[in-house]
């Protein structure tokens, strides 16, 4: 969203029931239930040919928005790579989760986490909710979330986080270091999108320790970091941004044998008719993730 220009067309987290298909389209019939990803890559790009399928120089040519509607139609790239028959086990609601967890996904990959790590996620909003899921299968020894809704704090202690922040009453970056002996976590995982906390994260990373921006900051916002720190203490700060196919798969597996708490993810259910107001009980914090269902 922070890439983005006003106004601009919502949605892009969906499953449904195969209305038409094109001619050439084999994998899927007429009354199948899918999901697909939100895009694709070309395969063919200069940095798809790198390995770095996410970012696509091509990816907005095989964008998908506007799924807050009735039909939506998926581009013939994502129907050849990201794009999946819902498996029995699934719900729509489950399966619509598909998108925001291959991001994170690749995100979790990218941190690096190796066993005993000390993780720390800033934001329990659906993204830092599934990262803190994914990271507790990694092997790391301690978990600690922060933010400002105590609704979500409950939801990541639920979730098995080993100690929750409540930004509004505890000084977050003092207590992370409290928690680990002065040091400062081995990964620190930005999941708000915020200059201010772009830089805290910096300041509850241990020497030689890892910082993953999963958060996107608004466009020509720019963050500081003491350049002593930095340098001397070898940190390594990382943007990640957007999924691959191959941690679009991972993410389907994942909803499929059940290793993600998806009924603590969708706690509201909203017409399509309100989604204004869906959109604003997950910005209050008043829900976690709301499912949008036809009129």
């Amino acid at each position: 969203m922070a890439t983005e220009k006003l106004p601009l067309v919502l949605g892009h987290e969906f499953a449904g029931v195969v209305e038409k298909v094109g001619k050439e389209v084999s994998k899927f019939k007429i009354g199948m239930r899918v999901v697909a990803a939100n895009s694709a890559p070309c395969n063919e790009c200069f940095f798809c040919k790198r390995g770095r399928q996410n970012l696509c120089e091509h990816q907005s040519e095989n964008h998908i928005t506007g799924a807050y509607s009735e039909y939506v139609r998926v581009p013939e790239q994502v129907v050849r790579q990201n794009a999946f028959e819902i498996p029995a086990n699934l719900s729509f609601k489950e399966a619509a989760l598909l998108e925001p967890l291959a991001c994170v996904v690749h995100g979790v990959n990218a941190a690096n986490i190796r066993l005993n790590d000390t993780v720390a996620i800033i934001g329990s909003g659906p993204i830092g909710l599934f990262l803190l899921q994914l990271v507790k299968r990694t092997g790391s020894c301690k978990t600690i979330i922060s933010d400002l809704s105590q609704k979500r704090l409950a939801v990541a202690k639920a979730l098995g986080a080993d100690f929750t922040i409540n930004g509004d009453s505890e000084l977050q970056v003092a207590r992370v270091r409290e928690l680990t002996d002065g040091r400062g976590a081995d990964v620190v995982i930005e999941a708000v999108g915020q200059v201010k906390t772009w830089e805290s994260s910096i300041e509850m990373c241990r020497k030689a320790g890892t910082i993953v921006r999963f958060g996107g900051a608004p466009t020509g916002t720019r963050f500081s970091v003491d350049t002593r720190r930095f340098h001397y203490e070898e940190l390594t700060i990382k943007g990640v941004y957007h999924h691959t196919p191959h941690s679009v798969e991972t993410a389907l597996n994942l909803l499929m044998c059940g290793a993600i708490n998806t009924k603590a993810m969708v706690t509201h259910e909203r017409s399509l008719r309100n989604v204004a107001d869906a959109l604003r009980m997950m910005e209050t914090g008043e829900a976690v993730k709301v499912a949008i269902i036809p009129p």
